[in-house]
This record gives structure tokens, C-alpha cells and sequence, in this order.
């Protein structure tokens, strides 16, 4: 058990804050504000579980989801092609990586993953899988805060007294919904930005996502 977390330590301590964050701390402070909103409406609290489907939850959740996976598989898909002198975060400026080499190449080699060994479609997915599969859950999420998104607005709209209602579809051609979106996007790509830029001069000592402490800041990639 003790060698399993020393293994997992980053992905267990990661997805830990994650869930305090999101299930103790964001749901918490929602909970206590959808019911200020209803008692406001003069309508009855819900409890902590009902909160959980409501789409007041749900459109905070979804549009911020949305953009951390927009920025992680733009981020892989980027680093590809595009270079930054100096930074840790891309590849360096000249000559070929091992990320670069052709995988049937490889698959013969012991331990290779099932799909190189197989080669053909197989291959050809598993080779763009990861940013695939951060296209997939940037869809997802997108579609789900379009959902939810036009569920509470219709919710607003009634309390108001008001018959205007739209659908998951119309709610795209609203501004409340790319406004929930891009000041979301925006955050993520300046985040980006900001690691990519500071790697090139500034130092953890430790940590993968730095060059090395006595690195020159002329230097690109680890």
C-alpha cells in the first residue's frame, strides 16, 4: 500500500483538492447561495443532495470543466508544431525528440502499448488518443453547460414571472452563454501563456514542469 502511493502520490493528491475544492468548498458556498436566491423567490430550500441535479450546479460546473479541457488539449496539440525559445514547456528548437519517432518502428519492442504492436487504425487513433480524448471531454462539457445553462435560465425566466424560454440549442445564440464561456477560455489560455513565458527564466527546483536550476535561460526543453 505505502509503495501503490509513493507510485500515485501526484494523481491521488491532485484528484484529493479537486474534490474538496469541488464537492466540499464550490458545491458548499452554491448550496448556501441557490437557496438565498430561493428564499428570495419565496420558494423552499433544497437539500444537499437535490442541489447536486439542479442546474444552478450543474452550469457551474460544466462552463469551467469546459474550459480546462479546451486549454489542456489545445496545449497538447500545440506543442507539436510550435516552439518557444527558452521555455521548459516546449520542445527544443532543433533536432527530432522521442516523441517524434515513427511508433512501427517500435513495435517490437518489449512492452510496447497493445495498439503499436498492432499497427493500422488501431495505431493511427492511439497515436492522437490524447488529444482526442481532450476533444471529447471539452464536447462533453460544452454541450452539458449549454444544457444546464439553458435549464437555469428558463428557471430565472419563470421566478421572474416571464414566458421567455429557450432550448439546450437556443441557448447558444445567447450572449449570457459565450460570455460564461470565453471569460473562461481567456483565464485558461493566459494561463498557458504565463508557464510557458516564466519557465524561461524562472526556476523550481524539482519539478519537471522547470528546466534545471543551473540551466541558461537560453536553453529549450529539459
Amino acid at each position: 500500500m505505502r509503495r501503490f502511493f509513493r507510485n500515485n502520490s501526484l494523481s491521488i493528491t491532485v484528484l484529493t483538492v479537486f474534490l474538496l475544492i469541488w464537492l466540499v468548498g464550490q458545491t458548499t458556498v452554491g448550496l448556501r447561495t441557490y437557496n438565498a436566491e430561493r428564499r428570495q423567490d419565496g420558494e423552499s430550500e433544497v437539500s444537499f443532495a437535490k442541489y447536486l441535479t439542479t442546474a444552478h450546479f450543474g452550469e457551474a460546473t460544466f462552463e469551467n470543466w469546459e474550459s480546462e479541457f479546451l486549454q489542456m488539449g489545445m496545449y497538447v496539440v500545440l506543442t507539436v508544431k510550435l516552439r518557444q525559445r527558452g521555455s521548459a514547456e516546449s520542445k527544443p528548437i532543433d533536432g527530432s525528440t522521442p516523441q517524434d519517432e515513427d511508433p512501427r518502428e517500435h513495435r517490437d519492442d518489449p512492452g510496447v502499448p497493445w495498439p503499436v504492436r498492432r499497427g493500422g487504425i488501431w495505431l493511427s487513433v492511439y497515436k492522437n488518443s490524447l488529444s482526442l480524448a481532450f476533444l471529447a471531454m471539452f464536447a462533453a462539457a460544452f454541450l452539458l453547460h449549454a444544457l444546464t445553462g439553458s435549464r437555469e435560465f428558463n428557471n430565472n425566466q419563470a421566478a421572474a414571472g416571464s414566458s421567455d424560454r429557450v432550448s439546450m440549442w437556443g441557448y447558444f445564440d445567447r450572449a449570457q452563454f459565450w460570455f460564461e464561456s470565453l471569460q473562461n477560455w481567456q483565464s485558461e489560455f493566459l494561463a498557458v501563456a504565463a508557464i510557458v513565458l516564466l519557465s524561461i527564466v524562472l526556476r523550481q527546483h524539482g519539478s519537471p514542469e522547470s528546466k534545471p536550476v543551473h540551466q541558461s535561460n537560453f536553453a529549450t526543453g529539459d
